[in-house]
């Protein structure tokens, strides 16, 4: 093997002064292809507003965290003429985890962000007309919440976000703490300890039903026994300060900077109206269900306490995608769960997160997610995004309208329905917002000239009954048409003349497929294409 050609780009300050480090030569040329997809000017320079620009189409916003210096550097570029060369544009690229570089090549999870985010707030406009439910008012002060608040959150496993509507205004989280605080009872006993304590079944019945399973247990983590029970298994020899400390520090990383806080009137309202849950407690003490030394009345109370933490729609969404990146927040690149304990609960938050409406949520939308009376929804696309919905109503077995609503139009428009893969895009007509703008059209070129150059005419039929151009091109031009005349596929030439392709269509280099067929010695073909064309005179090309 040869030596590694090395050259050198600059790192520190962006402002001219740094070490200089070596550059292996094809990494200096991958960033030389990045900085010349900008407009440079006469001395090669690039505008750093035009690289923001790029950043922020893709979805990565200023106050993201992996980039925050190199954005700093971008705002302020440290020299005379406001732009960048080569060496400071590389200088940049190499402040983060690659972030900067995946989100300029169009390399992220969602490649087309934006048409994503207009879809967004197409829905919220929707959302906006539905006036359906009521607010909840069992906890008085849940009942005062104004009802015409919504917003909706996203944020992909790649870090993109967007929000649109009331989202940075806090809730209280209520019901959906649950696949938290299950995680961290998870992460600190493991699941054999866990699930000793509760089930990993859905109830059947209320999420507030007295009932316990055969066992003598909750029946699942999701339902407010199961929550009650996993709140006695977190830190239980800590003061009741501390462990309320440690679940909201946790949130606090999952919003990976966003606001967290708590709700005291909530928390009073709630623990006042709380009979329900005062008597599931008492069941399962009498059952034995609790482990020993459970102290049933701070188990109770830091169980309101944990629903009582307000957090905006923004962070819940990030929190969400924690989850569906299997436990490393994508804001942070901090692993917050093992991955097997955020498989299991997701598997739960798929059966048993949406109350009585769980089975069917399952069944029409495909996705776990986790409702809360307050209205707050999370909703988990796993290995794609995080999504969170709020807005207050609720229907009759406590689920947000809206919230329902959104997801139903979501897996309509997109494949994020679990089984969608089993299907196929083409049957349902849905969208993978995962495949980069024009991949579909270009996997069906590719293919169509493939299946031509190898006289598969099956092929070609399939590909063409999937609504391809006849004449659809590759990058250089060259089509079908062009690639069957040069193999001679005669069969294959006169059916896609059939099909209406045009046989004077010119590739990069001025040639047609009649002179391709010339040029590769095969007369029948450039007979065949003359006839169809006869101004077409087949001449060899050089």
């Amino acid at each position: 093997m040869g030596k590694t050609q090395l050259t050198t780009a600059r790192v520190g300050t962006v402002g001219g002064r740094g070490s200089h480090v070596p550059l292996p030569g094809d990494k200096r040329r991958t960033y030389k292809a990045l900085f010349d997809s900008f407009t440079q000017d006469a001395q090669g320079r690039i505008s750093p507003f035009e690289v923001l620009n790029r950043l922020k189409s893709a979805g990565i916003r200023p106050d993201d965290r992996r980039i925050q210096e190199a954005w700093s550097a971008l705002d302020n570029p440290g020299q005379e003429s406001g732009r960048l060369d080569l060496d400071r544009f590389i200088a940049i690229c190499q402040r983060n985890s690659g972030i900067i570089s995946r989100a300029i090549r169009g390399e992220l999870v969602i490649p087309d962000f934006p048409r994503l985010a207009q879809d967004i707030e197409s829905m919220y406009q929707e959302l906006l007309e539905e006036r359906g439910g009521s607010v909840a008012d069992y906890i008085p002060q849940l009942g005062r919440v104004d009802p015409e608040r919504l917003a909706i959150a996203i944020c992909t496993t790649d870090g993109q976000r967007h929000s649109i509507g009331d989202h940075s205004v806090n809730f209280c989280l209520q019901s959906v703490c649950k696949p938290i605080n299950y995680l961290l009872a998870l992460e600190e006993h493991g699941a054999d300890t866990v699930h000793r304590h509760v089930g990993c079944e859905p109830s059947g019945v209320r999420f507030n039903e007295l009932s316990l399973s055969e066992k003598g247990i909750p029946h699942n983590p999701m339902i407010n026994s199961g929550a009650i029970m996993c709140s006695s298994l977190i830190r239980p020899s800590e003061m009741m300060a501390d462990r309320f400390d440690y679940v909201a520090d946790m949130w606090r990383q999952l919003a990976s900077g966003g606001r967290v806080g708590f709700n005291n009137p909530v928390y009073l309202s709630e623990r006042d109206s709380a009979d329900r849950n005062f008597a599931l407690g008492y069941f399962m003490r009498e059952k034995n269900a609790f482990p020993k030394g459970t102290e049933l009345v701070n188990t109770l109370e830091f169980y309101f306490q944990c629903c009582s933490i307000e957090i905006d729609t923004e962070s819940l969404a990030a929190a969400a995608a924690t989850l569906a990146a299997g436990g490393v927040s994508p804001l942070t690149d901090n692993r917050l769960f093992h991955t097997e304990n955020v498989q299991k609960c997701l598997s739960l938050m798929s059966s048993c997160g949406m109350y009585d409406y769980s089975g069917e949520f399952a069944f029409r939308i495909g996705l776990p997610a986790k409702s809360g009376v307050s209205g707050a929804l999370m909703i988990v696309v796993p290995q794609v995004m995080g999504i969170a919905v709020w807005s207050p109503r609720l229907d009759a077995l406590g689920n947000s309208v809206r919230g329902i609503k959104f997801s139903r139009i979501l897996t309509e428009k997109y494949n994020f329905h679990a089984y969608d893969g089993l299907v196929g895009n083409d049957e349902t007509g849905k969208r993978d917002p995962r495949r980069r703008k024009n991949q579909t059209t270009a996997d069906a070129v590719v293919r169509l000239c493939w299946a031509a150059s190898q006289g598969d005419l099956d092929d070609v039929r399939a590909a063409m009954a999937s609504g391809i151009d006849p004449s659809a091109s590759d990058y250089d031009g060259r089509t079908a048409l062009h690639l069957a005349a040069s193999e001679g596929q005669l069969e294959v030439v006169r059916y896609l003349l059939q099909q209406g392709a045009n046989p004077d269509a010119r590739d990069r280099w001025g040639g047609t497929p009649a002179t391709d067929a010339e040029r590769e010695g095969h007369p029948a073909v450039a007979q065949l294409l003359t006839q169809h064309f006869p101004d077409e005179k087949p001449a060899a090309v050089s």
